[in-house]
């Protein structure tokens, strides 16, 4: 096997794990899609209540991570 074998079989080998990658990345993407869009229809239809909790939950979080920050 010559050098340039090797090469060719070791950009195969990228070319391969890359789609795999990307494939993962898609299903990944997929799968967020879906769990981002259930909190959303369950904020509709309790109204602003679920829009004021869920401020009050970033603004929460917000607040953590400055004083983790500010440490």
């Amino acid at each position: 096997m010559g050098i340039a074998d090797q090469f060719k079989d070791k950009a195969q080998d990228l070319a391969d794990q890359a789609k795999q990658a990307k494939q993962k990345a898609g299903q990944g993407k997929d799968e967020a899609q879906q769990r981002g869009s259930k909190p959303r229809d369950r904020g509709q239809e309790h109204g602003s209540d679920a829009s004021t909790g869920l401020r009050d939950r970033a603004q929460d979080a917000k607040d953590q991570a400055r004083e983790r920050f500010d440490r």
